[in-house]
């Protein structure tokens, strides 16, 4: 496959990524404040809302277990469309459980996303060399979601509209990844990447189940800052349309995936993995170590900037780990990181109804991620 091809491919990846994972998981952090004004959800409603979408994530996770990569482009384009139903379905008026029962059916649909969209671009188009484009699709989701919710906001929309807003450009989004998707599966896969130049063992492979742990910790560490970063910036700068932070939040997302990707091959995974979770950690920290405007907005570059390019560092080695393991890692990995996913913000709301504070939750969550470096001398 030539060059443009495979640049086709990738983008036609991350789309996915973009979908599943920025509109269809995270794009209710920045609706759910609308929906509480208008009266649609309490607080507590918009926390069960959430739960049950880190729960549908990790049953999604568990399901696609059995995933397997020549099937790869189907599950793309049911994640594509399941998740468009459910953004569709969100804009009418029903009680608050089925809200949260659509909630927890797109977290199944984000992990479907996420497994497939790895597995169709790095294991059945064998394109590695593709996985920050890839990956960089859920900062994209995250900041552009944000930003139509804001003009939409700023035209006087309420969240129905919003919800009808984003299920629309899902689908017109959909529709421009499917052919490259679709037509991957009548198709012979692509060769290879060339190996990059590289030490003998910068990329050699790494012990699978000290990197499922690692994971594991880093969805519990970069979680607490990702359900509360709106609330923790807004007391700092009250005059600030919340979705703007959560785009700056996507905005770091998505360039870092190519600058860790570049680190990964430069130093190996030993290296590069211990350095983002230690510049993780830091941000995750910062609202606590600098309770400031600058700290906040830090914390969302750094936070925003290493959580997706632990993905990024993460999955590839993971697939390189499955020759060893002989299992399907990344659907194991993506199920560890959902339950981190879960634990953190249930150990938040327990620290917090101790303290009326965010501050030991996060640095609980740093504490995680430190704990994460730690485990990887094991790797």
């Amino acid at each position: 496959m030539n060059a443009p091809a495979r640049l086709r491919a990738a983008i036609a990846a991350a789309a996915i990524l973009a979908i599943g994972m920025g509109f269809g998981r995270f794009a209710f952090t920045a609706i759910y404040p609308h929906m509480v004004e208008e009266g649609v959800l309490s607080l507590r409603d918009g926390s069960l809302a959430a739960s049950a979408n880190y729960g549908g994530y990790l049953l999604g996770a568990i399901l696609a277990m059995r995933a397997r990569a020549h099937n790869a482009h189907r599950l793309c384009l049911w994640s594509v469309a399941g998740t468009a139903i459910c953004l569709g379905v969100l804009a009418l008026t029903m009680p608050v459980w089925f809200i949260v029962a659509v909630r927890g059916v797109a977290g199944v649909f984000s992990a479907l996303a996420m497994v497939a969209a790895s597995l169709w671009l790095l294991v059945q188009r064998r394109q590695a060399r593709g996985a920050p484009l890839l990956y960089a699709g859920v900062g994209a989701g995250i900041a552009i979601s944000a930003e139509l919710l804001v003009l939409a906001s700023h035209l006087g929309w309420h969240s129905a509209g919003m919800w009808l807003l984003l299920a629309g450009v899902t689908v017109l989004a959909g529709l421009a990844a499917a052919p490259a998707i679709a037509a991957s599966g009548q198709s012979a896969p692509d060769a290879p990447d060339a190996p990059a130049q590289v030490g003998a063992t910068a990329l050699a492979p790494v012990a699978p189940w000290p990197l499922v742990l690692i994971y594991g910790l880093a969805g519990l560490g970069y979680i607490v800052t990702a359900t509360y970063l709106p609330v923790l910036v807004g007391a700092a700068l009250p005059g600030l349309n919340s979705a703007h932070v959560w785009a700056v939040f996507g905005l770091g997302a998505a360039p870092s995936c190519f600058l860790w990707h570049r680190l990964h091959e430069r130093l190996g995974t030993r290296q590069v993995l211990r350095l983002n979770l230690l510049l993780q950690a830091l941000g995750v920290a910062l609202p606590v170590l600098a309770p400031s405007a600058a700290g906040y907005l830090l914390s969302a570059i750094l936070v925003g900037g290493t959580f997706v390019g632990t993905v990024t560092i993460a999955m590839p080695a993971a697939q390189r780990a499955a020759v060893k393991a002989g299992s399907n890692m990344m659907a194991i990995m993506t199920v560890v990181y959902g339950i981190g996913q879960i634990l953190g913000p249930v150990l938040a709301g327990s620290l917090y109804a101790q303290s009326h504070s965010f501050n030991n939750a996060l640095l609980a969550a740093a504490g995680a991620l430190l704990l994460a470096i730690v485990v990887s001398l094991r790797l």
